[in-house]
C-alpha cells in the first residue's frame, strides 16, 4: 500500500510539474542501456531549493514505480520535521530516514540500512545554497563527507550526477510561493561504481577525501549555466 501510494505521489508530482515548467537536459557522458534500472546512487548537486521534487518530470513513469520501492534517502531532520514539507516528503519517500547534520549515531544507522536494492539519492552538499551563493550560516557551499561514505557502501551498479540549474527564478529559501511556467535545466553524468572507485587510493582516508574534491570539481564545471534561468 505504501508503495501504491508512494508511486501515485511520484506521478503526481511529475505530472504537474510537466504542466507548470520546462525541463531541459543533457546528459555529459555516454550513457548504457537501461541506465536508470542500473543506477544505485544518484547525487545531486547545487542545492537550491525545496521545490527541487519538480526535476521528477525527467524521469519515466515506469521508473517511478521501481523507485517508490526502492528509494532509500537521507533527509535532513530539520527538513523533516517541518509540518507540511516534511510530511510531503515522508508520503512520497517512504524509506527516508532522518539524520541530524552532527557528529552522531544517526548517519551510522542511515549507512548501515543500505541494502543491494537500495536506490539511494542524496544532496551532496546537505544544505541549500542562498541567492548570495553561500549557506544559510554565509559559509561556501561544498560536497560533504556523506556521500563517499555512500559510494563506500556500494560495490556494484551505476552512479547518476544530476546537475541542477539551480532554483532561484522558481523559489529561493524564504520565499512563500513559486513561479511558473519557467525553464529549468539540469545537466546528468552517468559513471559505473567500481570503475569510478579504482581511480582513488586505496587508504579510505586519502579515498574518501579526493572522491570528494572530484566531486567538487565535478559540481563546479558542469552545472548549467545560470544566466540560463529566466
Amino acid at each position: 500500500m505504501r508503495r501504491i501510494l508512494a508511486f501515485l505521489i511520484l506521478s503526481t508530482v511529475k505530472s504537474v510539474s510537466w504542466v507548470l515548467f520546462r525541463a531541459k537536459s543533457s546528459w555529459l557522458t555516454d550513457v548504457p542501456k537501461d541506465h536508470w534500472k542500473k543506477a544505485r546512487l544518484y547525487v545531486f548537486l547545487n542545492h537550491t531549493s525545496l521545490y527541487e521534487p519538480i526535476f521528477i518530470q525527467l524521469l519515466p513513469f515506469s521508473y517511478l514505480w521501481h523507485l517508490a520501492d526502492h528509494m532509500n534517502v537521507p533527509g535532513a531532520d530539520i527538513t523533516l520535521n517541518r509540518p507540511l514539507v516534511g510530511r510531503f516528503y515522508k508520503l512520497m519517500i517512504p524509506n527516508i530516514a532522518s539524520v541530524s547534520r552532527k557528529k552522531d549515531s544517526t548517519w551510522d544507522n542511515y549507512l548501515k540500512s543500505i541494502d543491494k536494492d537500495s536506490v539511494i539519492m542524496i544532496a551532496a552538499e546537505g544544505r541549500m545554497k542562498r541567492p548570495n551563493g553561500l549557506d544559510k550560516f554565509g559559509k561556501p557551499m561544498t560536497v560533504r563527507g556523506g556521500v563517499a561514505d555512500i559510494i563506500e557502501n556500494i560495490d556494484h551498479g551505476g552512479m547518476v550526477l544530476a546537475f541542477s540549474g539551480g532554483l532561484h527564478h522558481i523559489q529561493a529559501p524564504g520565499q512563500t510561493l513559486p513561479k511558473v511556467f519557467k525553464t529549468i535545466h539540469m545537466n546528468m553524468s552517468y559513471l559505473d561504481i567500481a570503475e569510478y572507485k579504482k581511480q582513488f587510493p586505496e587508504n579510505p582516508r586519502e579515498r574518501k577525501i579526493k572522491m570528494v574534491q572530484d566531486l567538487q570539481i565535478r559540481l563546479i564545471r558542469d552545472c548549467p549555466d545560470p544566466s540560463l534561468n529566466k
